[in-house]
């Protein structure tokens, strides 16, 4: 399994000269808790950082800023901590580990952005994993049964 595999392919993405009140408003509308700032590049959208709620709520309401002057690039999270596709589940989640980060963006051979995987995602693929290996002791079981039958 790898990053190809595992991302979410539909991204919520903003550039960096989004205003935070319309990067807000664009993660409320697509129900997402982060939003992938990217500069486009001869057609390619190449990740710069993320944007999360949570960054906005430190930049904009703890310490009363005005949210109509700050944009995406002030607040996000850069530079963009990025994982490749052919990148493993094991390196996914040591990058997430080694940067703090619940989310990467998946970028291309070009480095352009086809998708972003979550801690969410690496945690499903393990249960999956688990589960796999769960059933191996009850599919031996049945195989004992059936050859001495």
């Amino acid at each position: 399994m790898n990053g190809a595999a595992l991302c979410t392919r539909e991204v919520a993405t903003c550039d960096s000269q989004t205003s935070i009140v319309e990067a807000a408003a664009r993660m409320r509308e697509r129900h997402a808790g982060d939003l992938v700032v990217v500069r486009e590049d001869d057609g390619v959208r190449v990740p710069l950082g993320v944007l999360t709620d949570r960054d906005i709520v430190l930049a904009v309401v703890s310490p009363d800023a005005a949210a109509g002057k700050l944009y995406a690039g002030d607040v996000m999270s850069t530079p963009a901590v990025v994982a490749q596709g052919d990148d493993d589940i094991w390196l996914l989640a040591r990058r997430m580990r080694l940067h703090g980060v619940r989310r990467l963006p998946v970028v291309g051979e070009d480095g352009g952005l086809i998708g972003i995987v979550s801690l969410d995602d690496l945690l499903h693929a393990a249960a999956n994993l688990l589960d796999e290996l769960r059933l191996i002791a009850q599919r031996q079981q049945h195989f004992e049964e059936k050859r001495r039958n």
